[in-house]
């Protein structure tokens, strides 16, 4: 009987660690849809909910585990209804029961679907079972042959995306990024380059020859006087 209740609790404790997770990528998809609409991609949605289905799988093969009891066979009951308040069950169900009172057992413990539910799910069976046979396949066949184009034209779209980046990748590199900055903000701002200092003019000493104008100039003819700091202005007084 201890086997058996150990064995119980470690399934159900692995159940719960998986309906966490996936509880949490659950929300953080719907948080993104209403928060994030505008920005959010189709293939980032793709992956969101490509996690999601991996996580229900890894649910599904944990209740289907040789070491998971089967959950059909055991009885849940409820041992204390109360209208009091419970702050351990409200923490448990993250706000959204209060207390295990007598008006909610039947919804939590509930072990078929809600009526209203089940009648609109007994209509759309009885309407499914009124289309004969022939037309169901033939529609089946229909949806299936629209199906697998979509999936060919993914996949052919997908092989091209997929050579596009591998061409894309094997091309040989002709410029450097780092570089190519280097360069703008050297021409733009003048960034890295080195500034030469500018020599003074020499005064000529004796017996050296004045240097002669330079090719393709003309001598100019214009004198000037340069007159002595120290001449009196003709208008001082």
């Amino acid at each position: 009987m201890q086997r058996e209740e150990k064995q119980l609790e470690a399934a159900l404790e692995a159940l719960l660690q998986r309906i966490n997770d996936l509880k949490t990528s659950i929300r953080t998809l719907l948080f993104r849809l209403e928060n994030e609409y505008a920005s959010l991609s189709w293939p980032s949605f793709l992956d969101s909910y490509a996690v999601i289905s991996g996580q229900m799988n890894t649910l599904l093969k944990v209740m289907k585990n040789d070491k998971t009891p089967l959950l059909r066979n055991l009885i849940v009951l409820p041992l204390v209804l109360s209208p009091d308040p419970d702050e351990e069950l409200k923490q448990a169900t993250e706000g959204r029961v209060v207390a295990f009172s007598h008006d909610i057992t039947p919804d939590m413990l509930r072990t078929k679907p809600d009526p209203d539910v089940e009648q609109r799910q007994n209509q759309f069976e009885q309407r499914a079972s009124q289309v004969p046979p022939e037309t169901a396949q033939k529609q089946i066949n229909a949806l299936n042959k629209v199906v697998s184009h979509v999936l060919d034209q993914i996949t052919h779209s997908r092989e091209d995306w997929e050579n596009e980046a591998t061409v894309r990748a094997a091309a040989a590199q002709t410029c450097l990024t780092a570089d190519t900055h280097a360069l703008i903000a050297a021409v733009g701002l003048g960034k890295n380059l080195k500034t030469l200092p500018i020599a003074a003019p020499s005064q000529p000493g004796p017996g050296r020859a004045q240097p002669g104008p330079a090719p393709g100039k003309t001598t100019s003819t214009i004198k000037t006087t340069i007159k002595a700091a120290s001449q009196v202005h003709p208008y001082n007084r």
